[in-house]
Parts: C-alpha cells; sequence; structure tokens
C-alpha cells in the first residue's frame, strides 16, 4: 500500500528540480506558472478519486488500480513527448487522474482489513513511507537533470510503477470479495453519497484535510521558488527539502505508536492546536514580510511539518471510521472534496508567496484556526446530541 502510494509522490517531489529548466524548454516566462506543474496534478488526483473510488465497490479493487496505472502511463507519454505547456499541464492532470486510482484504493484496501484505532496505526504507517519518498525524490531529479535531462524523471517514474505493479500483482490478494461488492448502478453513488453524509464526522473530519492539505500544498508548490529564488539555494535545494520531509516521517512514525494509546482524536486535536500555535507564531515575529535567516525558516518549518505528520493519517482514519461499509465511495468522497478544497486554497496562497514566506505561514495559520475551530465544534455538538438523548 505504501509503494502503491509512493508512486504519487515520487511524481510530484521528483519534478521539483527540474521546474526552471521544463519551464525554459516549454518558454515559461512567468516563474509562478511553475506552481501549476504541481498543484494541477493534485486537481486529477481529486477527479480520478471521484471515478475511481465507486468503481472499486462493484469491480474489486485490484483491477481498477490496473486500470487507473495504464491511464497514468498514457498521461506520462504525453508530458514527454509535448511541447507545449498547455498540454503538459493537461498531461499533469490526467496524470493525477490514473493515480487517483492506487492512491484513493490503497486506502479503501486498508479499511477492509482493518478498523478503528489500529487502522490509524496501519495508516500511520503506510504514510510514513509516502512521506519518506519526497526524502530523496528531489535528490534523485536533481540526478537525473544534471545527467540526463528532465524528461528521463518521467521515465523513471514509469519504471518504478510498473516494478510496483508486477509486486502488487504478485503478492497482494484482493480484499473485496466479490460476495461484498455493490452492484453498479447510477444511483451507487448517489446513495453512497447520502450515507456519507449522514455521518458528521466523517464530513467535518473531511473538510478539515481539506484545509490541512491546501495549507500543505502551498509549500509544495512554492518551496522552489522559496529556496531557490528567495534564498539563492538552488543547490542546497534538495537537501534542505529533504530534511524537512524527514520531520513528517519521523511524526508519522511516533503515531503509529501512540495512536493505539491515546486515540486519534486526540492526538489529530492536540497537533491541529499545535499547528495553530507555530504558525501564528512566525506571523507574530515576522509580521514586516522580511524573511527570517534559513536556520529559523527551516526549524519553523519543521516544527510545522511534525504537527502536520500527526494530522495526515489520523484526519483520514477519523474520517473513514464511520463509513466502512461504503469505503470505496467513502474514500472517493473524502479524497476528492479535500484535494478539490486543496487546489484552490494553494492556488490563492501560492500567488503571493512571490518574495517572503509571511503568505505562506498566514495560510497555515488561517488553515489552522478553522480547523482547530471545526474539530471543537463537532465535539459540541456531538455532546449536545448526548445530552438530549439522555
Amino acid at each position: 500500500m505504501a509503494s502503491l502510494m509512493a508512486i504519487v509522490a515520487l511524481s510530484i517531489d521528483a519534478l521539483l528540480p527540474a521546474l526552471p529548466d521544463i519551464a525554459n524548454d516549454l518558454n515559461v516566462t512567468d516563474v509562478s506558472k511553475n506552481q501549476l506543474l504541481i498543484t494541477m496534478i493534485f486537481l486529477g488526483l481529486g477527479i480520478g478519486q471521484l471515478i475511481f473510488g465507486p468503481l472499486s465497490d462493484s469491480f474489486g479493487r485490484k483491477p481498477i488500480i490496473y486500470t487507473g496505472f495504464i491511464l497514468f502511463v498514457i498521461a506520462s507519454i504525453v508530458c514527454v513527448m509535448t511541447n507545449s505547456f498547455e498540454m503538459m499541464i493537461f498531461g499533469r492532470i490526467l496524470q493525477g487522474v490514473g493515480l487517483a486510482a492506487p492512491r484513493t484504493i490503497s486506502i479503501s484496501m486498508v479499511r477492509d482489513t482493518y478498523s478503528g484505532d489500529y487502522m490509524a496505526r496501519v495508516m500511520s504507517i503506510v504514510v510514513m513511507v509516502f512521506i519518506l519518498v519526497p526524502v530523496v525524490a528531489p535528490t534523485i531529479g536533481q540526478f537525473l537533470i544534471t545527467f540526463f535531462d528532465w524528461h528521463s524523471i518521467f521515465n523513471l517514474n514509469l519504471i518504478y510503477g510498473c516494478l510496483v505493479m508486477f509486486w502488487f500483482w504478485k503478492k497482494q490478494p484482493e480484499t473485496l470479495p466479490e460476495n461484498k461488492r455493490t452492484k453498479l448502478s447510477v444511483g451507487l453513488f448517489v446513495n453512497g453519497t447520502k450515507e456519507f453524509l449522514k455521518h458528521q464526522s466523517a464530513i467535518v473530519y473531511t473538510l478539515i484535510s481539506g484545509f490541512i492539505t491546501g495549507s500543505f500544498m502551498v509549500y509544495l508548490s512554492t518551496s522552489q521558488q522559496i529556496f531557490e529564488h528567495q534564498y539563492k539555494l538552488a543547490d542546497l535545494f534538495p537537501y534542505i527539502f529533504a530534511s524537512l520531509a524527514i520531520s513528517i516521517g519521523f511524526a508519522t512514525f511516533l503515531n503509529s505508536a501512540l495512536v493505539v494509546r491515546f486515540g486519534m482524536k486526540k492526538i489529530a486535536k492536540t497537533a491541529a492546536i499545535a499547528f495553530c500555535a507555530i504558525s501564528i507564531f512566525y506571523v507574530i515575529l515576522f509580521h514586516n514580510g522580511t524573511n527570517p535567516d534559513l536556520s529559523v525558516l527551516v526549524m519553523f518549518f519543521a516544527l510545522q511539518f511534525i504537527a502536520i505528520g500527526f494530522l495526515f493519517g489520523n484526519l483520514r482514519s477519523l474520517a473513514m471510521e464511520p463509513v466502512g461499509h461504503i469505503a470505496g465511495v467513502g474514500a472517493a468522497i473524502n479524497g476528492f472534496v479535500s484535494t478539490i478544497m486543496a487546489v484552490p486554497i494553494a492556488n490563492f496562497i501560492g500567488s503571493y508567496v512571490t518574495d517572503s514566506v509571511l503568505p505562506l505561514f498566514i495560510g497555515f495559520s488561517v488553515c489552522g484556526v478553522i480547523s482547530v475551530l471545526m474539530m471543537f465544534l463537532v465535539k459540541q455538538k456531538t455532546a449536545s446530541s448526548i445530552e438530549e438523548t439522555v
């Protein structure tokens, strides 16, 4: 499951060092447009999840993952062969649609097999490996463009993907037996959506995932611009990016050990409060827009990403916990809503990250405050409902 999701991370992060080269080859003069090569793959991920999730409930998990991967191969060929930036954007969206199958259905397969806090533990381990891919991906991308060119990054993604698919085919059993599959119909997704909407916690944690993912996506799409243009550290960018990715991996590893003991709700709430506090503290210290020393910025990013590491796996697990009986549709709705929310959030905030990191942390603060408020509101509403019942 981690290797399936890693295809997504590799397709995003390995390309980061190559953004200037792609822009030069495709005659892109506006540096900020480079962000679209990152954010648009997330748009495709959001759309694809809505398609492949329900299909996997009807046809099984494995056939749909194969279908998505074939679409990813076609999209990668489009990206490699094009001379147009617009066609490259189309290819990245199509890549995202194809990658939505392994990304979403891997979560459904975990939910097919586990539940409760133990599911959160397994999910944390999967997410930990998934997030550790960015530790090496930019360095690999930098190596490839140094000795070859940016086309080789897409070729590497295809080779890795084929190896994972072969392993998946040989070793991973189907987790949704035929007697538990739902018949494909027009009403399948409609009925699944109605069922999803009955569960307030699923809705709230899906929306929170959107805010947290959106704020983090701003960092993904602007990190190359921040470190290479604002801090003039083009050569060190892969290593800085890798060191920060380790902080997320470390947090998800700790979460896998702590979640069974303390519970995913308590950990998620604590992490959300910390996420808010760290970003607000940065905004107070550097409200004039002046970028701090690199070591200070990296420290703030590391603390911020540790909080995110505790949030990612738990938020997804909290949203999926009440909808295990419609895991495919549930994962699709959760992924679609959170991703479709995240893309405009990232594009809006990212447009302000030009000569200062401050807008990024303002975005963290706003998204964090909204998330914390939603967590407390859902708790209060649940508590009042219990009182009414009594």
